[in-house]
């Protein structure tokens, strides 16, 4: 298969409350981040503020290698690793849904994020329940394992 490169244009970054890779819940939690968004990408914020949440994706900078096979902190079952949402991928892009807590400028203030401090975001686009819920989703094999 002939590789493909692809340019991907930085246009933020994440400040957060957690310093380091441990430090990082998983999945997120109700801690503030900031997203501050870059001056040249500012105007892209325009009516963001209509939105209680935001698709929020950027580069795990400090994810090194993966493997296709990964054991979960939620099963003693090794699982491909597209079934998992393990940081180590071949493109370590992270996803969140996040909470809009406010918008100060070019800053956004939001809950939900597992993202370390400093991290580059690579884009942001709004949640929109009837397009991004999915009613009849299916779980795969986290279904039948129970979260605390």
């Amino acid at each position: 298969m002939k590789e493909l490169s692809v340019e991907i244009k930085i246009i933020g970054l994440i400040h957060s409350p957690f310093k380091t890779r441990n430090d990082a819940p998983r999945q997120g939690n109700k801690k503030i981040s900031k997203i501050e968004i870059f001056d040249d990408y500012a105007e892209g914020l325009n009516d963001i503020d209509g939105f209680s949440h935001l698709n929020v994706f950027y580069w795990l900078h400090e994810s090194k290698g993966f493997t296709l096979m990964v054991n979960t902190p939620w099963d003693s079952v090794p699982h491909g690793l597209f079934t998992t949402r393990s940081p180590h991928r071949p493109n370590p892009i992270g996803f969140a849904v996040a909470s809009l807590v406010k918008r100060e400028d070019n800053v956004l203030f939001v809950e939900g994020l597992d993202a370390i401090d400093n991290t580059p975001v690579i884009d942001i686009k709004p949640y929109i329940k009837d397009i991004d819920m999915k009613k009849d989703s299916k779980d795969g094999w986290i279904s039948k394992k129970e979260f605390k």
